[in-house]
């Protein structure tokens, strides 16, 4: 709801309170104001001019060489491209020095060899949005009427000096969807009076009866409709302060007839509907539920096909309007009506939000018939309407109004005790305090022995509940002058299970090492979906996929992954190291749930370490990617029961891949993506890996426990041993820890060489063996007989020779 503070001053005294503050204060009682526009901030300068001569100019077949009195002692000369200006007109011109919105300064200048002392606006060119400027000045300048001063603020008349206070309503608060109700709201929590327009119609000797008379068929949808006649109007522009009130609300004007419709909608929150009696073509108006695929042509000039459920208002025999949602184009105001037909009602909110979702016709009128209008407000604004048709269109108001009647509204009287209230709250309100309150929102409240009963007016619909009243209550009194206080009973104390603070864990050593998290679709394509998968199913397909591309459940997190990889690289970003914890889905039997498992998956290309000063590169490799593994598995308590075995996996090059596992159950697997699978997406070398997180996180880590920091020194002996090629280092190291006792410490591999000076078929691999006691120093003997032993198994078990 946009509210402009001007108009706003017209219903409450605001007492000098700026709009600034005023909107703090609306804050704090419970309607969030959005924003506060001042919409001549930023313009100065602009002024009321009248053009006195207009020609074309002489060097420019779209330019006007117009002259201008601007209130000075002589005028002055404005070369003006707008297509509509002519001699005679009020203007608005920016002098030499003005200001306009984009931080544009007017300066004196020539155009085609002609002097122009400044410029004629339009509105667009003075902030004011294209969508709501009058058709007739859309594409040129806008005209004045006539009466307007010369070198009056243009900013003025035009109602750009006013500040907007934009409230982002709640759907309870459809009683602050006008300007009358946001002056109660206004009032209560300044405390002031509301003042409502006078309403007085002279009313002709005719009655309306002998016009017009209404049918309501469908009295559930249309419990109450009324009809006033307007008769002798003149169709014309409607007051300039009208129009602008309007367009600052974020309605176009259009003629005075449509446009008092619309300011009533703003005025009262009552949605009107003026027809062109001498087109209705009927004596009688038949409201009723739309007949199955019956056609109207609505404002927009669109033929809608309707529903049974739609409810519709009729001259007895075809559809003139969607009730509350858009009139017919066949019985539209226009400029020759002489005869208004007005119509003021009160709806069923689910029929006119049904129908206007079904056309995709949301207006103004029917957000408000959707939220709740005050049914005791139905007559007034038509009565109100009356009179502005009477004051600037010309009109006669026929004497009476047609009233069909079956709406029965009461207000809510709800009763409630002060010990409730300072009890919910935990306050010491005092009554007098409490009945203060109800009578500033001007609700009647009558006192006994603490306990209030309330009638509360019917344009406060949200208002049902005990609990209702509780929160007017707290919101007028002052949401920061509540006592804080703290919950009382047994609490929970909060915090992260297990399996969430090991998860925290993942991310952040892994963000640590340098990787990015991503996070892609769990849906994917036939031909990926079972692309890597950890554990071979087969995929989960959507019964109603939006695409081929995202048809199947995924069995792994890489193929995206890659797909994320190889975006980036494309955009010359040739580096990158990304992650993903996420779901795959595993199919089990038909028609049931897919089991749903947490993977973590990573993946890099390019270069890991780059010094450029130094010179110095370092691309990623397979060792790279298993150091940060080893690392995650080392944070998380695990890296002792962690293997690796050499495996072969579709998609990964079968010489650089590995089964990652966890006490002699698989994993993962880490390795580098197949070639041909790179230069399909066209990749420099990459690294990828992929683990089933749930044995990770249920892993019984053993309690951590501390030792003293050696005081006695170590021995190291390193040894190079011969081995064919096909065994492995992690075989050789679990030899070696086996047979070195409880002397040997720590087993590093520090060399591998298979150059020609080996024989054929044979690898060397070098250890670094580190023997110490804590308690003692050791002596040769021992390091030797331990190493020996050393020596004796690696040859017994797997064949190792001492290279020479």
């Amino acid at each position: 709801m946009l509210v402009s503070y001007k108009w706003l001053q017209e219903y409450v005294d605001l007492d000098g309170i700026s709009p600034e503050v005023l909107a703090d204060k609306i804050t704090r009682s419970g309607i969030e104001v959005e924003s506060v526009e001042v919409k001549s901030e930023g313009i100065k300068g602009v002024i009321i001019g009248h053009v006195l001569e207009c020609e074309k100019h002489p060097n420019a077949d779209k330019l006007n060489k117009c002259l201008v009195d601007i209130g000075e002692e002589e005028p002055v000369q404005i070369i003006c491209g707008a297509p509509n200006v002519a001699k005679g007109q009020k203007v608005a011109v920016a002098t030499p020095g003005a200001w306009l919105p984009g931080h544009i300064k007017i300066k004196r200048s020539k155009l085609r060899g002609e002097v122009s002392n400044g410029m004629i606006c339009s509105l667009q060119e003075l902030g004011i949005e294209s969508k709501l400027v009058q058709k007739e000045y859309a594409n040129g300048i806008f005209v004045f009427p006539s009466d307007v001063e010369v070198g009056q603020d243009a900013l003025a008349l035009l109602n750009l000096d006013d500040a907007i206070l934009e409230l982002g309503l709640t759907p309870n608060r459809a009683d602050c969807m006008s300007m009358i109700g946001v002056a109660y709201e206004v009032a209560a929590i300044l405390g002031k009076d509301v003042k409502l327009p006078k309403i007085e119609n002279e009313s002709v000797s005719d009655n309306v009866n002998s016009l017009i008379s209404a049918r309501v068929e469908a009295q559930q949808e249309a419990p109450l409709y009324t009809l006033k006649v307007i008769r002798n109007v003149k169709i014309g522009p409607s007051p300039l302060w009208m129009q602008m009130r309007l367009i600052s609300a974020g309605i176009r004007p259009h003629n005075n007839v449509v446009d008092i419709t619309n300011y009533i909608l703003l005025e009262y929150g009552q949605p009107l509907h003026a027809f062109d009696y001498d087109r209705v073509g009927s004596k009688e108006i038949v409201v009723r539920l739309a007949n199955e695929g019956e056609k109207i042509v609505t404002l927009d000039d669109t033929e809608r096909v309707l529903k049974g459920n739609h409810l519709v208002i009729t001259n007895g025999k075809e559809p003139v309007a969607m009730a509350g949602v858009m009139g017919g184009a066949n019985s539209e105001v226009i400029d020759r009506t002489t005869t208004v037909l007005l119509e003021s009602a009160y709806f069923d909110a689910l029929t006119i939000r049904e129908a206007s979702k079904d056309h995709g016709l949301r207006s103004e009128a029917s957000a408000r018939y959707e939220k709740g209008i005050d049914p005791n407000r139905v007559l007034l604004a038509a009565e109100r309407a009356a009179q502005l048709m009477a004051a600037y269109a010309g009109g006669e108001v026929l004497a009476g109004t047609v009233e069909v009647n079956h709406l029965t509204v009461e207000p809510a009287v709800i009763t409630i005790k002060l010990e409730k209230i300072n009890r919910v709250l935990g306050t010491e309100i005092s009554a007098d305090e409490v009945i203060n309150i109800f009578e500033r929102l001007q609700f009647e409240v009558t006192a006994q022995d603490d306990q209030f009963t309330v009638i509360v007016p019917t344009r406060r619909g949200d208002i049902t509940i005990e609990e209702d009243l509780i929160e007017e209550v707290a919101r007028l009194y002052g949401y920061d002058r509540l006592p804080t206080t703290l919950p009382f009973g047994s609490t929970t104390k909060g915090g992260l299970t297990a399996i969430q603070t090991k998860r925290r864990a993942v991310k952040r050593f892994l963000e640590g090492a340098g990787l990015y998290q991503t996070t892609t679709y769990s849906l994917t394509s036939p031909e990926k979906a079972a692309q890597y998968a950890l554990e071979q199913r087969e995929p989960v397909r959507l019964q109603m996929p939006m695409s081929e591309e995202r048809s199947n459940l995924r069995l792994s997190l890489i193929p995206h992954l890659l797909d994320v990889v190889s975006y980036n690289v494309a955009r010359k970003n040739d580096s990158v190291a990304f992650y993903e914890l996420g779901a795959i889905f595993l199919k089990t039997q038909e028609n049931e749930r897919p089991e749903e498992q947490e993977h973590l998956a990573g993946a890099i290309t390019g270069l890991w370490e780059n010094n450029q000063w130094q010179g110095e590169k370092k691309p990623v490799d397979f060792f790279v990617l298993k150091g940060i593994l080893e690392g995650l598995f080392t944070k998380l308590g695990v890296s002792q029961a962690i293997s690796y075995r050499q495996a072969v996996i579709d998609g990964l090059h079968p010489g650089r891949t590995a089964e990652i596992i966890l006490n002699e159950q698989t994993i993962g697997f880490i390795g580098q993506v197949h070639p041909k699978k790179q230069k399909e997406l066209d990749l420099k070398e990459t690294y990828v890996f992929e683990l089933h997180t749930a044995p990770l996180y249920q892993y019984p880590v053993p309690p951590l426990k501390y030792q003293m920091i050696p005081r006695f020194p170590a021995i190291t002996r390193d040894i190079a041993l011969v081995v064919d090629r096909d065994i492995t280092a992690s075989k050789l190291q679990s030899i070696i820890e086996e047979a070195g006792g409880e002397l040997l410490k720590t087993v590093t591999i520090f060399d591998l060489y298979e150059g020609e000076h080996m024989e054929q078929g044979k690898k060397s691999l070098a250890f670094s063996l580190v023997y110490f006691d804590p308690e003692r120093t050791l002596t040769d003997e021992e390091v030797v007989k331990a190493h020996d032993q050393v020596l004796v198994a690696v040859k017994k078990e797997a064949g190792a020779e001492l290279r020479g």
